[in-house]
């Protein structure tokens, strides 16, 4: 039991399947499209889309792709996860509680949430590890905590870490995971990639009701000209991200792509679409590119399978040479610090991190 009153620190990312065989990918899939904030639909159409449509083939297809990037250690989003709480707890020693959850498979928030209630803590800092803000990942996230909390019959209090796409220590350790990639093969362009969204999710996200993809710079100027749309628009987000990298590692902006991945089904996605500027970019010529995919702290199926094996095989077949994906930040120390750094910045209960030797 730690001392009286220490607080928690929740770090939530979006999960994982327990193996990658068919049965467990099933039920993976069934929890997270079950979601009403990712599968944004009426529940009757829901529940044939997901019945009908995905869960009889998808599980095969997403099973396959797992077992490629699998480890001996496991999914690489749980050791990664697992790997920077124990940096984080190492960093904080005896003064805070790190508990890692996944909002959908294991560990669940409502099990960290417990662990941390047993430990003896009764505050909280939930820190969802999505930079940019999304209903569907950070706000699903949110959720599940408050449903956790109102369970328990001691109800923790909880501070909330925001979005931090544009924190400059976020921004520092992606610009120290690609300068080495950029430098080795000369890099002619850098796609920034991005997990994808329906554009009626960021239509439904603009406060205005009227600003969000009215036009095509929309996101490029939100910043100056609608700053409430930019503390909800995941696109604009985005783009300021992007933006911020690229302005950090010196990368003028032509050789630059914002694009967005792992869009599903036939309804309007977010653009432009990362396989098709991936494919056009090697048939125009272009020979050496890196490719970052800052949505994600930690690699995952999203960016091991899909960016570092079918993107990589796609840019080869039209023509390019080289597409290097930059690994996510993963357990970086430099990342490990900043994630107690943010948390910090965001609850006075963090409290400063022990010396090191």
């Amino acid at each position: 039991m730690p001392p009286p009153d220490v607080p928690g620190l929740l770090l939530i990312n979006l999960g994982t399947p327990q193996a990658p065989r068919i049965p467990e990918v099933r039920r993976y899939l069934r929890e997270f499209l079950s979601d009403w904030r990712v599968l944004d639909v009426p529940c009757p159409v829901r529940w044939a889309v997901l019945h009908l449509a995905i869960l009889p083939r998808r599980p095969r297809t997403s099973a396959h792709a797992y077992s490629k990037i699998w480890t001996p250690e496991g999914s690489p989003l749980r050791v990664h996860g697992h790997e920077l709480v124990r940096k984080v707890q190492q960093r904080l020693g005896a003064s805070a509680k790190v508990e890692l959850a996944m909002r959908y498979g294991v560990p669940s928030i409502a099990e960290a949430m417990r662990s941390l209630e047993q430990q003896g803590v009764r505050r909280i800092v939930v820190f969802p590890l999505y930079p940019q803000h999304s209903s569907a990942a950070t706000g699903s996230s949110l959720e599940a905590v408050f449903a956790a909390a109102s369970r328990l019959w001691n109800v923790p209090r909880l501070q909330i870490v925001p979005p931090f796409y544009d924190d400059p220590r976020y921004i520092a350790c992606f610009t120290e995971v690609a300068e080495p990639a950029l430098r080795e093969i000369d890099a002619e362009l850098v796609f920034f990639s991005f997990h994808g969204l329906p554009e009626r999710q960021i239509r439904k996200s603009d406060p205005t009701g009227s600003y969000c993809l009215a036009r095509p710079d929309c996101c490029e100027r939100a910043a100056d000209e609608r700053p409430e749309v930019l503390a909800e628009c995941y696109r604009a987000q985005c783009v300021a991200t992007a933006r911020l990298i690229g302005d950090k590692l010196g990368i003028p902006s032509e050789r630059r792509i914002v694009c967005f991945q792992s869009r599903l089904g036939r309804t309007p996605w977010i653009r432009p679409f990362t396989d098709l500027e991936v494919r056009d970019a090697a048939a125009r010529g272009v020979k050496r590119a890196v490719i970052l995919v800052p949505s994600f702290v930690a690699d995952c199926l999203e960016t091991l399978e899909e960016i570092g094996l079918r993107a990589v095989d796609d840019w080869k077949a039209h023509g390019g040479e080289t597409l290097r994906l930059v690994p996510s930040l993963n357990a970086a120390d430099s990342w490990a610090d900043a994630v107690v750094g943010i948390a910090r910045d965001a609850s006075s209960w963090v409290p400063r991190p022990e010396a090191r030797a």
